[in-house]
């Protein structure tokens, strides 16, 4: 998916319901346009005929709805952390979005993978829904999959209902420990490495997790593909304002609304 391919519109939302508190799931109507959305993919959301927030905010495409005729909806997964998504949680069903996507290099899922390892820390969990439903699609099987999920507490590990409808492995870890193992979440990853190394990981969460997410990959020859949070104004590449820090240059930047926001782990610095 280029953005040649992506187009601007205005799309009905379907459902807007609060799945935890302070976390919402969004689904939005939508077209032909989202047919070859890939994993890891983004779209920039705006609130329809509203002055304000003047800027869209970008959400990871979180789950496609299926029908026999194709693509109908897609699903974002959304915190509320500021003004833009408190009143985006306000917006009932029936409202419109002003939608710019598929944006974005998604997941390279084509490849000789026997085990794979998904890992995700927080709100950093929204591509894998998609992700998991997209590698199963492609004939990888649920017990080749297992996804290392952490967040601050259990009320911040979402979507496990939907992780384990799929059947996908999981590996809970939280801060204070009330849900799965007292820990960050890295480290039952390393704990992992040491039974069955698989074969890739992919990633996306908070720079700190995705920064020990890397070193581990590179310790133990892991290819591995991070999905990097950051704050986008355009989605487009004409602000500039997601630079990245590209490996084994000085001073030269790659942005992750065009180049990303999924990168191969050795291609940059964080």
């Amino acid at each position: 998916m280029t953005h040649s391919q992506s187009r601007l519109s205005t799309n009905e939302i379907i459902e807007n319901l609060e799945i935890c508190p302070g976390y919402f799931r969004m689904r939005i109507a939508c077209g032909s346009a989202f047919q070859d959305a890939v994993p890891g993919q983004f779209v920039m959301v705006r609130i329809h005929g509203r002055a304000t927030p003047l800027l869209s905010r970008p959400f990871s495409i979180h789950d496609l709805i299926l029908q026999p005729s194709g693509v109908v909806a897609f699903d974002i997964l959304y915190k509320i952390v500021g003004a833009g998504t408190e009143k985006l949680s306000g917006i009932p069903a029936g409202d419109r979005l002003d939608v710019l996507g598929p944006l974005g290099r998604g997941f390279s899922t084509r490849g000789n993978y026997d085990r794979i390892h998904m890992v995700a820390g927080g709100i950093g969990i929204a591509p894998f829904v998609f992700l998991g439903r997209h590698l199963m699609r492609q004939g990888i099987r649920c017990e080749q999959l297992s996804l290392f999920m952490g967040g601050r507490s259990s009320g911040d590990l979402l979507c496990l209902d939907m992780f384990e409808q799929m059947g996908i492995g999981l590996h809970k870890t939280t801060d204070d420990g009330s849900a799965g193992q007292c820990s960050l979440v890295t480290k039952p990853l390393a704990e992992a490495f040491g039974q069955t190394k698989p074969d890739i990981i992919f990633a996306c969460g908070p720079t700190p997790m995705l920064r020990e997410v890397m070193k581990l990959s590179r310790q133990n020859d892991i290819p591995c593909q991070v999905s990097i949070e950051t704050m986008m104004a355009c989605g487009m590449g004409a602000c500039l304002g997601c630079a990245v820090e590209q490996a084994g240059t000085q001073s030269t930047y790659l942005h992750a609304c065009v180049d990303g926001p999924v990168f191969d782990a050795d291609r940059i610095v964080l």
